[in-house]
């Protein structure tokens, strides 16, 4: 008796699902997502490290983000697969930086000023190395970490400023009648420059746009405010995932608030000027 030989795929034919055809998750293009039935137009895609979302936006104004998965939405009313869209041709003219300066291709670090900016928070640190590192570097600007505005005194005294070593520094929450403002008034002077921005956390300072929210949270006085927005959000309340996922979404200035672009580009020419 002959053996049978079968095929690598034993589900038999009418079980077997025909791929959907895939389209390309163009800006505007409109879907619904087929196990929420939420129906929006296309936003923008991202790679993340679960594979590929895109984030669908109603005729509310309401933002969903869902994983691009095979037949996983509608097309008038036909099952796709959303795929990435392809890379667009390289822009003529210039490159630039995520600050928006002209690139210079091949360029190296310059040797580190004496000159220096100090960013309170850990999480200013960081957005100003995403937006301004390139910059930084090519001007040999150093950044260094100011854990907090009741150091700042002794920090001047100890770097003791000039007009070769000029100092700037970025503050949270300047506003008036503060006590921030109190002391960047004490260290204030030729070749001290101190800026802030007016938000309770740089968080704020990342446009809501871009992180996909309509705005941010409103958080009652005596709580938490990052907790609070997590909480606000829906988010799981990890502020360190959180801020991992709103920095995810800056690429460029584009994706900051004015205020925080002119108190830092300040703060370089402060520190870059010729004494």
């Amino acid at each position: 008796m002959r053996s049978r030989e079968y095929g690598p795929d034993l589900t038999p034919p009418r079980k077997r699902t025909a791929p959907a055809p895939e389209v390309p998750a163009e800006a505007d293009l409109v879907v619904e997502e087929v196990t929420t039935g939420f129906c929006g137009a296309v936003i923008r895609c991202e790679k993340t490290a679960q594979g590929p979302v895109v984030t669908l936006e109603d005729r509310f104004g309401k933002q969903r983000v869902f994983p691009m998965e095979p037949r996983g939405f509608l097309l008038e009313g036909r099952v796709v697969t959303l795929v990435r869209p392809a890379a667009a041709p390289a822009p003529q003219g210039p490159a630039r930086t995520a600050s928006g300066s002209i690139a210079v291709p091949g360029a190296r670090a310059r040797v580190a000023r004496a000159g220096r900016i100090y960013v309170e928070g850990r999480h200013d640190a960081e957005l100003v190395e995403r937006v301004w590192g390139d910059d930084l570097r090519i001007e040999g600007v150093v950044v260094e970490y100011l854990e907090g505005i009741d150091d700042l005194p002794a920090i001047v005294r100890s770097f003791a400023p000039g007009p070769d070593a000029r100092l700037g520094v970025l503050v949270d929450h300047l506003v008036p009648g503060s006590k921030e403002s109190r002391i960047a008034a004490e260290v204030t002077g030729d070749h001290v420059l101190v800026v802030g921005h007016p938000y309770i956390d740089v968080w704020e300072a990342v446009k809501p746009s871009s992180v996909g929210i309509p705005a941010w949270p409103r958080v009652p006085r005596g709580q938490d405010w990052k907790t609070g927005v997590c909480r606000a959000l829906r988010w799981p309340e990890n502020t360190g995932a959180a801020w991992q996922r709103i920095l995810g979404s800056v690429r460029s200035y584009k994706d900051l608030e004015p205020t925080l672009l002119g108190s830092v580009e300040r703060l370089i020419d402060h520190v870059t000027e010729a004494p």
